[in-house]
């Protein structure tokens, strides 16, 4: 890893230049060109160094979320993890030693879109879900001052 990739990893996890060309404007602040931050995003994605760069909006604000929970038998905890994972409206699961040891995020446009996903990961898994929709919201923020040794 070059000191552009963990430039790009450090200095933008926060404040993300919100242009028409973000990436020209990163750029500018390196002293590099365009095409070289593209390509070093590409390759930290590549890499599972990344795994998105997009905006994140309050929860509640548009759509409808819920962090849900199921209590999976553990032979079965990866190919259903797999499968909650394909939806779309899911945007991270991970599993925590506990009778419900698969938790996840389930996004979408509207209530009744989020309840067809929960519904069709039910049917498919026979398993039921534990739906915790957000009563409260409190900001946590997800930047890590990245130490580099």
């Amino acid at each position: 890893m070059d000191t552009i990739d963990k430039r790009l990893l450090n200095e933008f996890q926060h404040d993300f230049p919100l242009t028409p060309r973000p990436y020209a404007v990163i750029a500018e602040r390196l002293g590099v060109d365009e095409r070289t931050v593209v390509a070093a995003y590409d390759a930290l994605i590549d890499g599972d160094f990344i795994s998105r760069i997009g905006a994140v909006v309050r929860t509640g604000a548009v759509g409808a979320s819920t962090l849900a929970a199921m209590a999976v038998p553990p032979r079965r905890l990866e190919s259903v993890a797999a499968f909650v994972s394909a939806f779309d409206e899911v945007n991270h699961n991970y599993q925590r030693d506990h009778a419900y040891n698969l938790w996840f995020v389930i996004t979408a446009p509207s209530r009744a879109r989020l309840e067809r996903v929960i519904a069709a990961i039910e049917n498919e898994t026979q398993l039921a879900i534990l739906d915790l929709p957000m009563i409260e919201d409190y900001h946590l923020d997800l930047g890590f001052d990245l130490k580099w040794t």
